[in-house]
């Protein structure tokens, strides 16, 4: 966010935690976020968007989204470490409630196999990926490979050695060291990246 160019203060009650952090951000302060006035004080009230990020103790997360929302700050993202977790972050008010691990772990158990690069799952079974080319679309442009018609996934663009990204079109050869950006059900990205 702070790169982002985005002003954003850091609140933690562990005195460590906030002086590794006070060079990184806008401003980093020590303080109980899970009381209602401390948040006042802060200016909370003031921003945007919070962003709970409390993973250990479930009872400061749901307090401190609790203070936030009685603030009524307009954009509360959270983070959840389970199921249940995540359904009492909603029903308190969050409007984003977020799974970094468990997303992460997923994303992970993609790229383990080695044929994928890099991997974005979305809700509905749908992916975007980066792969290498499989042998067989190699040396033949995007349209007599029929990879939409074939594999049913979509190659969104090519990126290869020393050059820049490029949108795929149906004219595009692909070479043999040339890496894909697909898009499509993440069962037909997994059988394509075998090929």
């Amino acid at each position: 966010l702070e790169r982002m160019g985005h002003e954003v203060l850091g609140v933690d009650a562990d005195h460590e935690i906030v002086r590794d952090h006070k060079d990184l951000l806008t401003q980093v302060v020590e303080a109980d976020c899970t009381e209602i006035e401390t948040l006042r004080r802060l200016g909370a009230a003031e921003f945007e968007t919070a962003v709970v990020a409390i993973g250990t103790n479930v009872e400061a997360s749901l307090l401190t989204v609790l203070a936030l929302c009685d603030l009524e700050l307009p954009n509360i993202w959270a983070k959840a470490t389970s199921e249940r977790h995540g359904r009492i972050l909603d029903r308190t008010g969050a409007q984003h409630v977020v799974f970094p691990e468990q997303k992460m772990g997923e994303r992970v158990a993609h790229l383990v196999n080695e044929r994928l690069l890099d991997f974005l799952a979305f809700d509905d079974e749908f992916a975007i990926a980066r792969l290498k080319a499989p042998e067989p679309i190699v040396g033949l442009p995007l349209v007599t490979s029929e990879c939409r018609k074939k594999f049913d996934v979509t190659v969104v663009g090519v990126k290869r050695s020393g050059e820049d990204f490029i949108h795929a079109v149906p004219d595009t050869i692909i070479f043999p060291d040339d890496e894909l950006v697909v898009s499509g059900r993440i069962a037909n990205i997994e059988k394509f990246s075998a090929l």
